[in-house]
């Protein structure tokens, strides 16, 4: 029996998806991305954390750039991540403000490193991580790199999502290698996903 390739109906629904970001009228984005981020700051995993790992947002994503002043302002060491050229890896970077980043690979802001510390612990951290939807088990439909896959596995401390009400959906197609989050963070609700959950579990079985 021939298997579904996924791939197609995955790029048209990120497709979809980023139509729909870029119609959003300014001024609905800008009350989301706040209530997403005043939701994200009250979490227990964020107020537990020392160490807030964070992309830097592209205009269709959920802002983040509000979350890393006042990560900061709560006396947080935030990181970043910098894609490593010719590979589908990246690295993170402590920075101390938002003049350590500049426009890198995809035109997104990364750290400078040159200015920056590589991270290479991550103890009692959390890692927001951003999609252009997520469902209900805690999956995610992101760009298609991987990147972030590739970090997660790796990475055994707690993972949030956040992303636009409209962008949470029941189910998404996941292969084996996609990593769930934990949470998921949206304008209107906090999400516990089961699968997420039980991925850290399994994690700190085997610390």
């Amino acid at each position: 029996m021939q298997s579904l390739d996924i791939r197609p109906l995955k790029q048209r629904l990120r497709n979809e998806i980023k139509d729909w970001r870029r119609s959003l009228p300014p001024e609905k984005k800008a009350s989301a991305d706040q209530r997403i981020t005043q939701r994200l700051l009250r979490l227990k995993e964020y107020q537990a954390c020392k160490l807030l790992l964070t992309y830097v947002s592209l205009p269709i994503e959920v802002d983040t750039l509000a979350l890393i002043q006042q990560a900061q302002i709560d006396g947080k060491q935030v990181a970043v991540p910098r894609c490593v050229e010719g590979t589908r890896q990246m690295e993170f970077y402590l920075i101390q403000g938002l003049e350590d980043l500049a426009p890198q690979m995809f035109g997104v802001l990364e750290p400078v490193r040159e200015r920056c510390e590589r991270l290479e612990r991550f103890e009692e951290s959390l890692c927001v991580v951003p999609a252009l939807a997520y469902d209900h088990a805690g999956y995610r439909l992101g760009y298609g790199a991987g990147y972030y896959d590739r970090f997660l596995s790796g990475y055994q401390g707690k993972v949030v999502g956040i992303t636009y009400q409209k962008n949470l959906r029941r189910h998404l197609w996941h292969g084996r290698f996609d990593v769930p989050v934990e949470l998921v963070v949206t304008e209107k609700r906090i999400l516990v996903s089961r699968a997420g959950v039980l991925r850290h579990k399994r994690q700190e079985k085997r610390k």
